[in-house]
């Protein structure tokens, strides 16, 4: 994983250093560690890499100054998450890919995440993911 060069992976404003991203890491692998503690059956065992990270909005340069720390949320500037993962049961492989998880209707679809949640678009999305690519499998496996 090299956090520096993921497209957007900080909340406050465009560009930042390891600081800046650390929170961001944080929360993602946070989720990503409960939707396994809730959706893994026992003895599924599941290994993800975060390879780059582009939240959802962004910072216009021309609304810089006045609002720093907002992202404007457009059609267009969906949530993307680049990710590796495999899913085992004990020795055995049930799923491996690279993927490119995204959203672009998340302006569009029903959200459960607070209004205030951050990732709240990046969420709903990785939980999409998982169900369709994780507990399916595992599921059937």
């Amino acid at each position: 994983m090299h956090p520096e060069t993921f497209r957007d992976a900080i909340y406050s404003r465009p560009y930042g250093g390891e600081q800046e991203r650390a929170p961001v890491l944080r929360d993602i692998e946070r989720h990503l560690r409960q939707l396994a503690d809730r959706g893994l059956p026992p003895g599924d065992s599941l290994r993800i890499e975060v390879l780059d990270i582009d939240l959802a909005g962004w910072f216009e340069p021309f609304r810089y100054r006045t609002y720093p720390d907002i992202r404007i949320l457009r059609e267009v500037t969906w949530p993307r998450i680049q990710l590796r993962y495999t899913l085992t049961r004990g020795d055995q492989l049930l799923s491996s890919a690279e993927e490119r998880v995204s959203d672009l209707n998340y302006l569009m679809t029903v959200n459960r995440y607070p209004v205030g949640d951050r990732l709240r678009y990046e969420k709903a999305m990785l939980d999409d993911w998982f169900d369709r690519r994780i507990v399916k499998p595992a599921e059937h496996g």
